[in-house]
């Protein structure tokens, strides 16, 4: 009986997980199809993204009036430099450079300081009122004072044309700091705090020498938020700066495209060369507002990679 039993074991076939095994290495014609159904898709998502991109940057070094008729589509026609020639030479560009450099990276400072230890304490089990504390950074989401209060409480905190209009209003992110928050209830072991305790290290000393250098991740990708927050910034130079030496440089462009477009009315251009050379140098405006983020990323992309799985599910 023990032979005939292990004789029908032999014979009963495969067992399933060498049977999973097998198919697994062997794709099906319905596998290829599907692979190649989502290898179209994702390829043109890429191109439906890189290509409007690809154009601005093309269209920036031809002539305005081959981009105005469709002759641009893959390369350049009639390389030209016209339109960088008017951004780059108008002195007010490199003043909205440094503004917007000294505004970015001293904001950007101000929001970790301020963002990543609210997000430390909001993410502690021990700190009893940060329900009640939370529901108060949630509101302000959700409600505001409104354009004309907000004027005018920064008239009466004496920020209008002053630097700190850009940094103190938002210092202070609820958003960012509910992913910081998120980030340290998932990645920071509560072992450590206990053993932090029993080694006789404070909260401040858990923070800076045990927390922090574990969270390289959460605030590259916070500080990169920030930067490209406060780089794009548009709005608040327009509503609280008047003085032009203190504009940021997203302003600046839109003063250099207004004035071009007045002087080439009164150059004698026609209406449809004004408008083609005014598309130029708004091209041209595109690339040089958005380069110095398409140089800082590739040395932030494994800390942005890492941080977009901050909240997800952990199996």
């Amino acid at each position: 009986m023990a032979f005939a039993a292990q004789h029908s074991r032999s014979h009963a076939g495969p067992r399933p997980h060498r049977f999973r095994r097998a198919r697994g290495q062997q794709k099906t014609t319905r596998d290829r199809v599907v692979d190649f159904v989502i290898a179209l898709i994702l390829l043109l998502i890429v191109v439906a993204i890189v290509y409007p991109l690809w154009f601005i940057v093309i269209a920036s070094f031809s002539d305005p009036a081959a981009v105005a008729t469709g002759q641009v589509n893959l390369v350049p026609k009639g390389f030209t430099l016209a339109g960088y020639a008017k951004i780059l030479t108008d002195g007010r560009i490199w003043t909205g450079y440094r503004n917007t450099i000294v505004y970015t990276v001293i904001g950007t400072l101000v929001n970790l300081v301020v963002t990543i230890p609210a997000a430390f304490a909001m993410s502690r089990p021990e700190f009893k009122p940060r329900r009640i504390i939370m529901f108060l950074f949630t509101f302000t989401m959700f409600f505001s004072g409104g354009l004309i209060p907000s004027y005018l409480l920064m008239k009466q905190l004496g920020l209008l044309n002053n630097m700190w209009v850009f940094i103190l209003p938002g210092a202070f992110g609820v958003y960012n700091m509910i992913i910081a928050r998120s980030f340290f209830e998932q990645s920071i072991p509560e072992e450590l705090r206990d053993s932090a305790r029993v080694d006789g290290v404070s909260y401040f000393g858990f923070f800076f020498r045990i927390v922090l250098p574990l969270s390289s991740a959460i605030i590259a990708v916070i500080g990169l938020y920030c930067f490209v927050g406060h780089w794009n910034d548009y709005f608040t130079g327009l509503i609280y700066i008047r003085n032009q030496d203190q504009q940021p440089l997203q302003n600046i462009l839109q003063m250099i495209l207004l004035a071009n477009q007045t002087e080439q009315g009164s150059a004698g251009m026609t209406a449809a060369q004004s408008q083609n050379f005014a598309d130029q140098i708004k091209f041209g405006i595109i690339v040089v507002s958005t380069l110095p983020l398409l140089v800082i990323y590739p040395f932030l992309q494994k800390y942005f990679n890492k941080g977009v799985m901050i909240g997800a599910l952990k199996g």
